[in-house]
């Protein structure tokens, strides 16, 4: 949500010779009745919130949602355009097509239940001893059946971006490791509700109750006791705790219980590997007693589920239908999204790129890109003045600082050049969907590999689909992407004001910029490389503030007894207090080059603060908003406003905040970072 209102600044800033006189700033969505002070986030999007109930089918609503919805119906049009039609055989259309017939032929899939997989349970249950289970494990990983307990993929080195390296790390369990060693009673209810869905999945493919409860049971030992020994989500954010490189000689000796030239060979891997990162050794040693002592029919449960659970998606509407009812519970929606946006969602998870293309050429004009990145251009002067400026940094770190800003690529829209890993991939609609997946996993893999293996990074690519509304840090890239659908209507507006634009679309370019320099950020160079480039004295001054920020959040109530995780969303609220500042600033630099007024009765500056109060005005399920606490790395979005501004030196001015007043802190307990 917060890419799309990019576009809009850079527009503004392109026409900056004419009056821009639209606002994002509209009394009809506040509540007057209430003081800044007091509850920012109801001040400025009270009304909006109340006008704008949530809807059966999501769990949060807002400009975010509203820009996906829009998203939704243009994707729609550019899929069903080749799934109306017959198109030439191997042609990207007919790729896309054809996974979306599939997908909608609810009749066929219905009709075929779970036929699709009766013959990979069937080997499941057939396996007679340790040495074929491992085997089967591989082989069923290889196309995608998740049964493998832990992870093995190629990618970017961390230590030396330009490469490409193997990784091992920690995998096998379907919740976040604290729902199962220290569960609070939110993730009590979800623990509760996840297994009732694995035994449930499990009756659907022909077990009785007895024996899916203890195949269900089985499998959440074994989940259990992978959790136990796997990084928590507050240590899984730390780069330098989740990189363990070592020879392969030396990975196959420290870690005997896997065969490892067993695993690459099922998986295609190339047989030169000479190094491997590990990023957490001890879930996967526990792996290896798992294999080891665990008796095989507890490890043929946790095989079956696994299977059944990676197909579900895609096999008939009764194992949709039991998915939803999970969600109902995790999220707090009421009605499942109805199967052409799930059939969407299916396809662009495998023609992702194809699709993007034709999004770009019908959705995105050059001339939008290019204002987008003046905007972007902008907010990197203000950064780099904020970093010169500020007091507690030294000369040589700043500027290591600033080169590493000047140094990030800028994707805005979509990328120059893309990989093209799709034209590798067949599909075949006379064979069932799940049938296709397996062929798909592993022609998109050997693609991969043939593309980067001893090759390197080609670091021009973009993060992620032009059609993808969000935004990203890549820090192995020190790139910002910005994809083309987040830079669309309703927050693209040539006409907006620059208050609108720095306060709204600014604070996000703002925010993921300052990812380069949160607490996980700041550890790469300019190069992308996890490298220190800070004198001691500074880090230690670095990590004094940023922790009153983490300390902070950590005193913030969501629900009655459930507090933000401070560490756990530090990245994302450095980001945010990074962002809020450099778009302020930007801001004041574009009022300097073109003074334009406030609206309704408020200062320019007043209406910068409700631009971004604005653009996460949203309501919330309590369970989503739960979980978000529980699983997210962000905070909920009222916190984003009620807890980020109070950080602020400018909110204070541009309000007259004062002692007294509920949301002040002290200048000199604020959280004074970028």
């Amino acid at each position: 949500m917060r890419k799309t209102l990019i576009a809009v600044a850079l527009m503004a800033i392109t026409l900056g010779a004419n009056a821009q006189t639209k606002s994002n700033v509209d009394k009809a969505n506040m509540d007057l009745s209430v003081k800044p002070g007091e509850n920012f986030y109801q001040y400025a999007v009270g009304n909006w919130l109340k006008n704008h109930p949530l809807d059966a089918q999501h769990p949060m609503n807002g400009a975010f949602i509203d820009l996906e919805e829009q998203n939704n119906d243009r994707i729609k049009e550019l899929v069903k355009e080749y799934a109306d039609k017959k198109m030439p055989q191997g042609s990207a259309g007919q790729k896309i097509g054809s996974l979306y017939r599939m997908y909608m032929d609810s009749i066929g899939r219905n009709k075929m239940g779970y036929t699709p997989i009766k013959p990979v349970l069937k080997q499941i249950r057939a396996i007679k001893n340790r040495k074929d289970y491992i085997q089967k494990m591989y082989e069923l990983g290889a196309k995608g059946y998740g049964s493998m307990m832990f992870g093995f993929y190629l990618e970017q080195d961390a230590i030396n971006s330009d490469k490409y390296t193997f990784s091992a790390s920690q995998g096998g369990i379907g919740l976040d490791p604290e729902y199962y060693t220290q569960p609070n009673e939110q993730q009590k209810a979800v623990v509760a509700a996840y297994k009732d869905l694995n035994k449930d999945l499990l009756k659907m493919v022909g077990n009785d109750e007895a024996t899916a409860t203890k195949k269900m049971e089985q499998a959440f030992a074994i989940e259990c006791q992978i959790a136990k020994q796997s990084y928590d989500q507050v240590k899984s954010r730390d780069p330098q705790a989740n990189i363990h490189k070592m020879p392969w000689a030396k990975l196959v000796k420290d870690f005997p219980g896997i065969n490892w030239n067993q695993l690459c060979k099922a998986y295609g891997y190339p047989a030169d590997i000479d190094t491997v990162d590990v990023g957490q050794p001890e879930p996967i040693h526990e792996v290896e007693k798992i294999l080891t002592s665990t008796n095989l029919e507890s490890l043929k449960a946790y095989m079956e589920l696994r299977a059944i659970k990676a197909s579900a998606s895609i096999l008939s509407d009764a194992f949709s239908n039991r998915l939803f009812e999970y969600t109902k519970v995790v999220y707090g929606v009421k009605e499942q999204q109805p199967r052409w946006k799930r059939g969407l969602s299916f396809v662009q998870g495998l023609m992702g790129e194809s699709i993007g293309k034709l999004y770009v050429a019908k959705y995105f004009p050059e001339s939008s890109r290019k204002s987008a990145t003046q905007l972007v251009r902008n907010l990197q002067d203000a950064f780099a003045e904020r970093i010169q400026n500020n007091t507690w940094m030294s000369e040589t770190t700043k500027k290591k600082a600033i080169e590493k800003l000047r140094s990030m690529r800028i994707f805005i829209g979509y990328a120059d050049r893309t990989e093209n890993l799709e034209q590798y991939v067949n599909i075949d609609e006379s064979k069932s969907l799940r049938e296709n997946y397996d062929a798909l996993s592993v022609a998109l893999r050997k693609a991969t590999i043939e593309r980067h293996w001893k090759k390197p990074v080609d670091k021009d690519l973009m993060a992620c689909d032009p059609q993808i509304v969000n935004a990203f840090y890549n820090p192995t890239n020190n790139s910002i992407n910005f994809p083309a659908a987040i830079l669309q209507a309703p927050f693209f507006d040539a006409d907006a004001d620059n208050a609108s634009n720095y306060g709204g679309i600014g604070s996000v370019i703002g925010h993921e910029m300052s990812h380069g320099f949160d607490d996980q950020g700041c550890q790469f160079d300019k190069d992308g490389n996890l490298n220190n480039w800070w004198t001691a004295e500074d880090k230690a001054n670095y990590d004094k503030r940023t922790k009153v920020l983490a300390d902070w959040f950590s005193s913030q109530e969501v629900q009655p007894g459930l507090k933000v995780n401070g560490e756990k969303t530090l990245g994302e609220n450095i980001g945010d207090n990074g962002g809020i500042n450099v778009a302020y600033l930007a801001f004041k630099n574009a009022q300097k080059q073109n003074a334009q007024k406030g609206t309704e009765g408020f200062t320019p500056e007043q209406c910068f603060f409700l631009s971004y109060g604005r653009i996460w005005a949203s309501n919330i399920s309590p369970a989503f908003e739960a979980y978000i606490v529980n699983s997210d790395t962000h905070s909920p979005n009222k916190l984003r406003v009620n807890a980020a501004l109070p950080m602020i030196d400018g909110w204070y001015e541009a309000f007259d905040i004062k002692a007294g007043d509920k949301l002040y802190v002290p200048a000199e307990q604020r959280a004074h970072i970028w």
